[in-house]
């Protein structure tokens, strides 16, 4: 080899160490020192062994004030590449916070937008690793047009190919708002955060005092706020999890969800259902022990589980296919359906539709929750929300109802009359207006009034009301349900319709998109 070549390849390499190193082995210390992981290192972690291909590997920033012309480190502080989960390809980029704090940058943005582009022509996932301090205040403006660049990527990829967030360490200010557009959000407990503006700048406006973790940290994000949508111990567990939520997840909206060999007989009978439901209907009972009943293997991912909990969603299968749940659950208020609740649901019934992933509802629900703050905060257009995203869904939609469907709730959770495709119910449903005591004192106010032994009386009336209105036979008799099940016939049924709606094919009115109760 010549001279001039060797020297070329010692410039190549001399570079390729550079960007290897990132910020230099003191910053990588201090990292690991935190119990976190450097952004190569979640990327190789995430991905399928030796399957990584680096692009944009040298890049570097063009700014030349406030003497960054001093200091331009090889791939400025983002990884972007291509790799495989599971063998399925997907686009990844990752932010190293130790090349400026992982700060965005104009060249930043061009890898990732690169980076987008190139996920959105071949159908593929995006999977961003956020660990960043914001924008680089360096670059101002520059800064800031390559946020929205990325946004508007985010917004035109959405419905078209999945988007998955984990945020990793620090995400303030505009860089909130790619994760939030995105399909999910997963953090880390006690490392990482989101927040628009930070606290020290809410002291200086409001004069309030709270923390970095108090204010968005994983813990406040999955409970309170809902942003996230999982929450991981460390970055080890939150990659894992990545790599599990994308196994129910297609390629992109024109392809189904993966389907696997299924471990679990088709064809088993759960007898504990039939006992699950407490024969005293204002006993409570835990929806999370029939999903796994019923789903294969017992696996459920589920998604928000600690926000909302009165609504369950999450990821399951049956018979080897993804499906996504949506469930009252009777322990947390009796299963009714709120503000937070309605918004839960409305947005994963939304995703799981945006990626051809079936709907199973699993129904026990006494009504929406009454209240002036539920009024005043606008239960109303939050509620149709939910409303909205089970009829407008084209994919199929199955509904059991284990108990109690009453009022505008029954309509709302995935019923006949917005086009459910299977709709059964186990023998001790009841379908009704309301539930028999209150209609009771309602419609007989006056005769239990009069009655000698009211308690007597109204106990009749109930039970009357019950066998008159309240039962399934009555709405399977109208057609509004096509069976009443033997609750351990459950997930055989469910199995079946899924197979029958294999090829089920909707078209809605053509239209630029609805305008749904926002």
């Amino acid at each position: 080899m010549s001279e001039f070549r060797r020297k070329q390849m010692e410039h190549l390499q001399d570079l390729r160490t550079q960007a290897q190193a990132g910020g230099g082995p003191e910053k990588v210390a201090k990292i690991h020192a935190k119990g976190r992981l450097t952004a190569r290192e979640r990327i190789l972690l995430l991905l399928d062994d030796g399957s990584f291909h680096e692009t944009g590997v040298f890049v570097q920033h063009r700014s030349n004030e406030m003497g960054m012309d001093k200091f331009r480190p090889v791939g400025d502080g983002i990884i972007t590449g291509i790799g495989r989960i599971d063998g399925r390809q997907v686009y990844v980029f990752a932010q190293d916070f130790t090349v400026f704090g992982g700060s965005m940058s104009e060249a930043n943005a061009r890898k990732i937008c690169r980076l987008m582009d190139q996920a959105l022509e071949n159908g593929c996932p995006v999977i961003g690793l956020n660990d960043s301090g914001g924008a680089r205040i360096q670059e101002g403006v520059r800064s800031l047009a390559g946020y929205a660049e990325i946004f508007w990527r985010n917004t035109m990829a959405s419905g078209v190919i999945p988007q998955i967030s984990a945020i990793l360490g620090p995400c303030a200010g505009g860089a909130v708002y790619s994760p939030a557009i995105t399909d999910f959000t997963l953090m880390v407990d006690q490392t990482s955060y989101m927040f628009v503006t930070g606290p020290n700048v809410i002291k200086m406006v409001t004069n309030e005092d709270v923390s970095f973790e108090e204010l968005g940290g994983a813990r406040t994000h999955s409970t309170r706020s809902g942003v996230s949508h999982f929450m991981a111990s460390g970055d080890k567990e939150c990659l894992v999890m990545t790599r599990r939520l994308l196994s129910f997840l297609p390629q992109n909206n024109l392809e189904d969800p993966p389907v696997i060999k299924p471990t679990d007989r088709p064809d088993r009978r759960e007898e504990a259902l039939n006992t699950m439901v407490p024969t005293d209907s204002r006993k409570p009972y835990d929806m999370h022990e029939v999903i796994r009943l019923v789903v294969d293997d017992a696996d459920f991912m589920e998604v928000q589980p600690l926000h909302a909990q009165n609504l369950i969603c999450g990821f399951a299968r049956l018979d080897g296919k993804p499906v996504g749940v949506v469930a009252n659950q009777p322990k947390v208020q009796a299963g009714v359906l709120d503000i937070a609740s309605s918004i839960k649901g409305a947005r994963f019934v939304r995703t799981c539709d945006c990626f051809n992933v079936p709907l199973v509802v699993f129904e026990d629900v006494p009504g929406f929750l009454p209240g002036t703050d539920q009024e005043y905060g606008g239960i109303i257009k939050h509620g149709a929300k939910l409303l909205f995203a089970f009829a407008e869904a084209t994919v199929p939609k199955l509904t059991v109802i284990t108990r109690k469907a009453y009022g505008g709730a029954y309509d709302v959770m995935n019923s006949k009359h917005i086009r459910a495709d299977l709709n059964v119910a186990w023998p001790g449903a009841e379908i009704a207006v309301m539930g028999p005591e209150g209609a009771v004192n309602i419609l007989y106010r006056q005769q239990l009034a009069a009655a000698d032994d009211p308690e007597a009386e109204r106990k009749r009336l109930v039970d009357e009301y019950n066998e008159t209105y309240a039962n399934p036979f009555i709405a399977a008799g109208l057609g509004y349900l096509d069976d009443v099940i033997e609750p351990a016939d459950t997930r055989m049924r469910l199995i079946g319709a899924l197979h029958d709606l294999a090829g089920k094919k909707q078209v809605l009115p053509p239209k630029k998109h609805g305008n749904i109760p926002l």
